[in-house]
């Protein structure tokens, strides 16, 4: 028997890792953290159907909104416009994924979980430090140094991935698509415009399929 934790945003690269998941490993166990980001109420929405989709044996989420209490990112504040520094927009939430990681980590430690999925994307996304191949590989050195079981590994299926390479994949794995969303600013509607509806957008375009969630009239 075994078990992964899945770290679903609701986006479409945490779908397709959850769909590859459910491909390798018997039980699912989904989780989802809420962090005042923009889309909170859409995101949420998104994993609680994909969690019902494939029939997770159990989904939380965590509520981190201490990040946005912190601030320095435009998903969690409203007064900041899109810019860059060195080339990594301001989209970037200061060591999200490591937060978010340590706690899939106590909860694998808890239910005996083999592994924790990601759906980090490195080649093909905003240049996030906390994307980066390293990263992940310093993360599961972690485990190995603080947790009882040490024998939890982190999977990264889609890491060196392009965009429309996981659209392709999350297509031959059934993926239900129109149950993701990746606008940043919108929860109805997605903008189009914003950098990850632009990926998505240009992802299905170059994969030569529509995406099946709606945007604004551009």
């Amino acid at each position: 028997m075994t078990r992964a934790i899945v770290l679903l945003s609701g986006g479409m690269d945490s779908l397709v890792t959850a769909a590859i998941a459910a491909r390798e490993c018997d039980e699912l166990y989904l989780l989802h953290f809420s962090y005042g980001q923009r889309t909170e109420s859409k995101e949420k929405w998104c994993f609680r159907q994909i969690a019902s989709h494939y029939k997770s044996r159990e989904a939380r989420v965590v509520d981190y909104r201490w990040l946005a209490e912190i601030g320095g990112s435009a998903l969690t504040d409203k007064d900041m416009s899109l810019s860059e520094d060195n080339g990594v927009p301001n989209t970037y939430v200061p060591f999200r994924n490591a937060t978010m990681l340590c706690a899939a980590i106590a909860w694998a430690e808890v239910i005996e979980a083999d592994s924790i999925y990601i759906g980090a994307v490195e080649e093909d996304s905003s240049g996030y430090p906390d994307c980066r191949e390293s990263f992940f590989e310093a993360m599961n050195d972690v485990i190995k140094q603080g947790t009882l079981a040490a024998n939890i590994s982190i999977k990264t299926p889609v890491l060196h991935h392009s965009k429309s390479e996981i659209v392709q994949l999350g297509h031959s794995l059934n993926a239900p698509f129109e149950l993701s969303w990746s606008c940043y600013f919108a929860e109805d509607q997605a903008c189009g415009d914003c950098p990850s509806c632009q990926l998505r957008l240009k992802a299905f375009a170059n994969s030569g399929t529509k995406d099946p969630i709606p945007y604004k009239v551009r």
